[in-house]
Formats: structure tokens, sequence, C-alpha cells
């Protein structure tokens, strides 16, 4: 006869159990010094000499002549810290170097559901039939040996003001924060176009035009000052999945090749002037483990604290990336990097992403957002919802509260 089951042996009680439960209104910092003690990044970026930053750096910053002819820059400055007396010294004011963007975001996420901006490739393509492939190239890269339309980072340097109106136009209709025009500006996606020399300057001219953008808006109303989210993306290459069928096994691209390639974009971005850095579209959570890594490297190199979002991408129903993990999954392969933010974009349209936003909002430490798309693509290729549309559909995670920060 088998033995009666047992009871269940009652739980051993410990101190913390009589510990009072109080909301927390910060996510995990990172463990670096700055990040614990939230010491404020002082922008003076030009201070860092590590070999890591200068190896990456190089002489590109002298070269004003060529990378800021287009934007009629006079200099490639790299510190932007401004005078501690520029604002008063408490929310909703902020003065780059002398306060803590850690401590601003938290509590700007604690207080309203922040803006951020939408999608560049549409504002893009939306200019009209005169971006042409003549107009991509511009003056400096003229005789350039293969097609470069479709190379959208690369209007930083080429059409810079057009660049710095489509961040106005976000600013201007209320983006707190804004995205960098450097989805792929790395060494890797760059070679498509035989560009991998120019990453530096891609990154380091699309964060200085929303720099620029966002200090001339901030300057109309400096109680809502506007900050620049230096975004990294996936990259054309996976190094979790093989891009033949025929051999699994098979990588075009190495862990150490995206360290590599995310270290230069996240040097450039920082010396242009972003506040925060933003890993996103993520398919391949691979992918973005070199991209943390490489962000971590450089705040350990650089000795600063700057925040840290992450952004995954669910490519269907199914709600699972790329690489096969779910919503959960994905967050807790990289919640070891304590982003500040986490949160979905792209893909699906706000209404499909209701359900997976709701499980990410309730296994997240930290906040959470959502840039979706105008709905599922049709069969076009184009997106039907409206503005009023996707706002409707945004309500479900304003009346759940579950974001902190929404754009689309």
């Amino acid at each position: 006869m088998p033995a009666p089951p047992r009871a269940p042996a009652p739980r051993k009680k410990f101190a913390y159990d009589d510990y009072p439960e109080t909301p927390r209104l910060e996510p995990p910092a990172p463990t670096s010094d700055y990040a614990q003690k939230k010491i404020p990044a002082n922008y003076i970026w030009s201070e860092r000499k590590h070999e890591l930053i200068t190896k990456y750096r190089g002489d590109r910053i002298a070269d004003v002549g060529t990378c800021g002819a287009a934007a009629g820059w006079t200099d490639m400055r790299i510190d932007w810290a401004v005078d501690a007396n520029s604002a008063p010294a408490n929310f909703p004011y902020f003065a780059r170097g002398r306060d803590s963007t850690r401590v601003y975001l938290t509590e700007l996420f604690n207080t309203e559901i922040t803006m951020y901006d939408g999608a560049m490739g549409t504002m893009i393509q939306n200019q009209g039939k005169w971006l042409d492939e003549d107009a991509y190239r511009g003056n400096r890269f003229i005789g350039w040996n293969c097609n470069v339309k479709g190379n959208n980072d690369m209007l930083s340097l080429t059409q810079p003001a057009t660049i710095k109106k489509i961040y106005t136009e976000y600013l201007e209709h209320g983006s707190r924060l804004i995205g960098t025009n450097t989805f792929s500006s790395t060494t890797i996606a760059q070679a498509d176009y035989n560009m991998e020399a120019f990453a530096y300057e891609l990154n380091y001219a699309g964060a200085r035009l929303a720099r620029e953008a966002c200090d001339e808006i901030t300057a109309k109303d400096p109680t809502k000052p506007r900050f620049v989210v230096g975004a990294l993306g996936p990259t054309n290459r996976t190094g979790s999945i093989s891009p033949s069928v025929e051999d699994s096994s098979m990588r075009n691209v190495t862990f150490d090749e995206l360290v590599d390639a995310y270290f230069e974009q996240v040097v450039a971005l920082v010396d242009g002037g972003s506040d925060i850095l933003m890993v996103e579209t993520i398919f391949d959570t691979l992918n973005a483990k070199a991209a943390l890594f490489a962000i971590g490297e450089y705040l350990e190199a650089a000795e600063v604290d700057i925040p840290v979002f992450v952004s995954g991408t669910l490519v269907d129903l199914s709600g699972r990336t790329l690489s096969g993990q779910t919503t959960e999954a994905f967050y807790a392969s990289i919640r070891h990097a304590k982003p500040m933010c986490v949160g979905l974009n792209c893909a699906l349209g706000a209404q499909q992403m209701i359900p997976f936003v709701k499980r990410l909002s309730a296994c997240a430490e930290c906040f959470v957002h959502v840039y979706s798309n105008a709905g599922l693509p049709n069969a076009m290729g184009g997106y039907d919802d409206t503005p009023t549309m996707m706002a409707d559909y945004n309500e479900a995670f304003f009346e759940n509260c579950w974001l902190n920060m929404v754009g689309g």
C-alpha cells in the first residue's frame, strides 16, 4: 500500500517576512558606484581618455570641415555640460552636468506617462520624391561606389536639416525623449553600403542633431527638458540563428564582432550628446546581450552612469522573438543588465500588443514602455491605423497602468 501523503511542512519564517510591503518607485540600479549613488554625469566627454574610448574616437572629432560641412558646424565638440545656474535646482528643471538623468527620469516616469517619438523611417519616406539617390549622396558622397538610397542613417551627414526637422516636429508635438537616427549605424549594418568607416560619424551626427533640437525646444519651455536617446539597432546579422537552412551551425557574425561594432557606436552616441542609451528592436537576444555588454564596458571605462533602455520585438502573434523567446524569457535574458526601462516596439500594432505588454508589465522590475506600429501591415506593405485609432488602442495600456513611456 502506498504511504499516505504527508502534510506539507510549515514554512520557515525569516526576519524579512515581517518587513512591511512598500511600493518601489524606482528600478534596481546597475552595480557601479556611479549608478548606485546616482552621481550625475558631467558631460565633459573629452576627459575620458581610456584606451578603449580613444581607440574608437581616434582623430575623427577634429575633421569638422568634412563631417560638419553640411550641418554648418564649426567644431566637433563632445562636451555638452551646461551652466549649473542655467535652470532652477529642482524638478521639473534639469541641467546637464549638475543633475542626475537617472533621478530625473525616475521622477518623470512616476509623474506622467512620458511621450517618446515615432518612426524615423516613415517620416523620411514622407519627405517626398526629392529625396532620391542624389539627395542621399549629397555633395560629400557624390561619387560613391554603390547605390545608397535607403541608407537613412547617412542623411544625418548629407541632409542634416531634414533629420533635425523630423526631430523638432516630434518634440514640438509632445515628445520628451527622442531616439537618434542611428538604427543601422554600426560597421556591420553599414557594410551593405561599403560605409563601415563612417560608423562613428553617423552616430555622432545623428546624436548631435537630436541634441541641438532638444536644446532648442527646451529653451522655449525649461519646465519640460528634452532628452536624447541614443538608439542601437539590432544589425542585419544574428548571433544565434544560422543564415543557412543547410547548416544550422553556421553563423555570419561572432559575439566579439558584435561587441566591437556596438562599442564604437556607444562612444559616438555619447560624444554626440546622448543622455540615454537604448538597445532597440531586439529580435535576437544574443545581439542584445552583445550591445549590453558593450555598453557596460563603456560605462566602466568612462566611469559614468548613463541610463539604459531595452526594447524587444515580437515577430508575430505567437508573442515570441525571432530567436524563439517569450516575453518573460526575453526579459529574464536581459534582466542582469538592470535596464531602467524595458518594453516592446515594432512588428505589431498597439491592439495586438495588449496581452504581451500585460505580461511584461507583470514581470518587469523596471519601468515599461511601448512604441507600436500603426497596426499590422496590409497587402501593400502599408499601415492602416489612423492616429485616432492608435490613441484608442493605447488607452488599454494607460487604464491598466502598464506603461511609463509610450511612442508609436
